[in-house]
């Protein structure tokens, strides 16, 4: 009988892509401060969030009221009669501890007269908690947020910007913090390090926010903070200091967005704002999960030591896009680790009953956490006695609460319903998993695929600021009404996402094959004409892919090729246009893949009107049969 686990704990105004998605809003100035960080954050419920809370500052103290939930159970218990001028508010999306009232923001110091609030990832909170801990101080959470506040309280003595400098010195990661102090009633501090924070001013007071659309009823006058800087904010104005500590001076810039255009970043639709804000996502997912030896860090992945030795078989279970993700984490699995692995749609898996041989850990993949089939062959797993471990984007979610270990992708909220930035973030933490469990079972020197997954956030956000013209190739797809996507090995999988794509939100019929498989009954189907996407990452693959492709010309097809920069040459004799990525690692190529072949879907439907966000007959999240 497989051991027993432990129930997992949910443990420049210009385009600006925003990937840390809890929402952040500030306020100094002369009138009370509680209307507006309560509307600021309904106007950032759009990002998604499980908790919310507020701070403000009073002459005795700090006054925090936090819940978790909707805004709506903040707004039935805070004191709507409190006068504070000052104050900040915060929606968490959950990365550390499950979504509680304890766990939600914002956090304070010992004394309660310091109080912050936190976007993003502290991949060092664990060291610096035990620092804390040991010199006195007592945590009541268990967020890597929390340590901001102690960090600012050890600063006692100093200036509140002083503090925050200090702070920001102690920190790693990817991160924005405001913080307030019963002891400078009159401030907020604002420190910003990859995480976007933005700053209003107006002519009655200022104010703060991690996006432009909490400040558009107020001012439409902004500055954005650069990295690294930290910012004190009062009513009388706004001073800005580098990471050096001196002061900044910045002009405003004017803002012309409309409040819709806002909470899509400016972009025309959430699903392009989702695929541009990709690159930002991998790194988020990566954040503090590899260590400096090049190794997974198991806990910050979601596993414990011990984990992986008693894993002999890999059952993945999945539907939809996760179930591509699934099919490309068996190659890895089986290759890297040679542990042999089963992927299963969940619908069917329930109903099939499985033969699930003891070692065997059965892996449920899922974006929201939510899918009806997903759950039940959970619990039909957990019901023969066998280890579940999921991998899903939202923290306290059925799925999370259902498995023995959970390990979080931490895309951030999708707002589209076609998934992107959820899927290749599934496709990241599917390879830490592979790689983890290939360190275990095939300790003997090997490439690691590692830095090549450390490279994937640079290399795709090149690629996006330099995005192709797809034009001719959108016209051809959209005019089809049929298009073929053909790749072979991990180019296989990729190919079935990508169809599935067009599928979802142009309505255009579309099929993927295994590339040697056109000539077993599906070259019947391809005439003059007839579009056929080939992806082909592989040098070792390529001369059988170019096999494929003549099959497909030699009756009249027109191929859109995308290859790595590194084999573009080999395509320009066949291929009718190309498409070029990055070149990198064989092993890791297929997820910068994914970009085009979703920004194809995303321009064809376009091109011909279609409700991008919102596709018929399709939920974000199926939770029936």
């Amino acid at each position: 009988m497989p051991p027993q686990y432990r129930q997992a704990g949910p443990d420049n105004p210009s385009r600006k892509v925003i990937t840390h998605v809890c929402g952040i809003v500030g306020y100094a100035g002369a009138h009370p401060a509680l209307p507006f960080l309560l509307e600021g954050l309904e106007r950032l419920e759009y990002r998604g969030y499980d908790s919310a809370g507020v701070a403000l500052v009073e002459s005795e103290g700090v006054y925090v009221e936090k819940a978790a939930g909707r805004l709506s159970s903040l707004v039935a218990v805070v004191d709507k009669s409190r006068p504070a001028h000052v104050g900040i508010g915060h929606t968490r999306w959950a990365t550390h501890g499950p979504p509680t009232d304890d766990n939600a923001h914002p956090h304070t110091d010992c004394a309660g007269r310091v109080a912050a609030i936190h976007n993003g990832i502290i991949e060092n909170y664990r060291e610096l908690r035990a620092e804390l801990e040991k010199s006195g101080h007592v945590f009541s959470s268990e967020t890597d947020t929390e340590v901001i506040p102690h960090l600012l309280e050890a600063g006692e003595g100093h200036s509140l910007g002083e503090r925050a400098l200090y702070a920001r010195g102690r920190l790693e990661g990817a991160y924005a913090f405001l913080a307030v102090s019963a002891d400078e009633p009159d401030a907020v501090v604002a420190v910003r390090q990859a995480s976007p924070l933005v700053l209003g001013l107006g002519d009655t007071g200022n104010y703060l926010a991690s996006d432009i659309t909490a400040l558009l009823p107020y001012t439409r006058e902004v500055m954005i903070l650069d990295n690294g800087e930290m910012a004190v904010v009062t009513g009388r104005g706004v001073e800005i200091r580098d990471a050096a500590g001196l002061v900044v001076d910045r002009t405003a810039s004017h803002i012309e967005w409309t409040t819709e255009e806002a909470s899509r970043g400016g972009y025309p639709h959430f699903m392009l704002k989702e695929i541009m804000e990709q690159p930002d996502a991998w790194a988020d997912c990566l954040r503090g999960r590899i260590g400096a030896d090049g190794a997974v860090i198991l806990e910050e992945l979601g596993l414990r030591p011990g984990d992986l030795e008693r894993v002999l078989r890999v059952q993945l279970i999945a539907a939809g896009t996760a179930y591509h993700a699934c099919l490309m984490a068996q190659r890895w699995l089986e290759e890297w680790a040679r542990v042999p692995v089963r992927v299963d749609v969940a619908s069917e898996f329930r109903y099939q009953h499985p033969i699930l041989s003891p070692g065997t850990v059965v892996v449920a993949v899922s974006q929201s956490g939510e899918t009806a089939d997903t759950l039940a062959s959970v619990a039909l797993a957990k019901d023969a006695g066998f280890p579940v471990w999921a991998v899903t984007n939202v923290v306290g979610s059925t799925l999370a609460r259902e498995v023995h270990r959970v390990l979080y992708t931490r895309a951030g909220p999708e707002v589209s319903v076609c998934s992107t930035k959820a899927y290749t973030t599934q496709l990241l933490v599917l390879a830490l998993l592979a790689d983890a469990l290939a360190d275990v079972h095939r300790p003997e020197p090997r490439s690691s695929v590692i830095p090549h997954l450390q490279s994937l956030p640079a290399l795709g956000a090149a690629w996006l600021r330099e995005r192709r013209d797809l034009g001719a190739s959108v016209a051809r797809v959209a005019a089809a009404p049929s298009v073929f996507y053909i790749g072979r090995g991990l180019d296989y999988a990729v190919a079935l996402e990508g169809q599935l794509k067009l599928k979802e939100i142009s309505y255009i019929h579309a099929e993927a094959y295994p590339a040697g498989e056109l000539k077993h009954g599906t070259l019947a189907l391809i005439e003059p004409g007839v579009p056929v996407v080939a992806v082909a990452t592989s040098a070792a693959l390529m001369p059988k892919v170019r096999s494929n492709i003549m099959e497909v010309r030699a009756r009249g097809g027109s191929v859109l090729a995308v290859v790595p920069e590194s084999l573009a040459d080999e395509m320009q004799d066949l291929a009718d246009a190309i498409i070029t990525i990055p070149a990198t690692d064989e092993r890791v190529a297929p997820v910068l893949a994914a970009l085009p072949l979703q920004l194809l879907a995303y321009d064809v439907a376009t091109a011909l009107d279609r409700d991008v966000d919102k596709p018929r007959n399709l939920a974000k999240s199926v939770t029936v049969e």
